[in-house]
C-alpha cells in the first residue's frame, strides 16, 4: 500500500522494480493499480480456472419415456434404467405421450408416474411433480444427495 500518487509516479516505480503496472479496478476513483510480474499473473490465473474446470461437475439432463398402459415388468425395467441414471449424478426427466382416447384419462398417466417414483425406492427426489401439458405428462427427478 503505497498511497494515492500519480499514474507517471506509480510507472517510474514499477520500471525500477523492473515489474509491471496492472490496474485492477480501473473504473473506481481514483483506478486502483498493483506493481506485480503480468506474465506470472496471468499464469497462475489460467492455472486456477484450469483447476476449476477440472473441479467442474457437468449435470446432464436423461429422458425416460413411459406409456399410460406400462405393465409391471417394463416399468421395472424403466426403474433400473433411471436408477442408473441417478447414481452417476444426472437428473432425470419422466415423460408420457398421451395419444388419442388417453387424452381424456390423464389422471391414468399421473398415477403411472407416481408408481415409477414409488418404485425408485426413496434414491431420488422429485424436482417437479406430475404435470400435464397438453399431450405429455412430464415429471423432474434429481438424484438424491448423501
Amino acid at each position: 500500500m503505497i498511497g494515492v500518487m500519480s499514474s507517471r509516479d506509480a510507472q517510474h516505480l514499477a520500471d525500477d522494480a523492473g515489474l509491471d503496472l496492472v490496474k485492477i479496478s480501473p473504473n473506481a476513483n481514483p483506478p486502483v493499480c498493483k506493481i506485480m510480474d503480468y506474465s506470472k499473473f496471468k499464469y497462475e490465473q489460467a492455472k486456477r480456472e484450469k483447476e476449476n474446470r477440472r473441479n467442474q461437475t457437468i449435470i446432464e439432463i436423461k429422458e425416460i419415456r413411459l406409456s399410460m398402459t406400462i405393465d409391471v415388468g417394463d416399468i421395472a425395467v424403466k426403474t433400473k434404467q433411471c436408477l442408473k441414471f441417478l447414481e452417476a449424478g444426472n437428473k432425470v426427466k419422466v415423460s408420457i405421450r398421451m395419444k388419442g382416447r388417453e387424452n381424456a384419462r390423464s389422471y391414468q398417466g399421473v398415477k403411472v408416474m407416481q408408481d415409477f417414483f414409488e418404485g425408485l425406492e426413496g434414491k431420488a427426489v422429485q424436482d417437479k411433480a406430475p404435470t400435464t401439458e397438453g399431450r405429455n405428462i412430464t415429471m423432474m427427478l434429481s438424484p438424491v444427495k448423501a
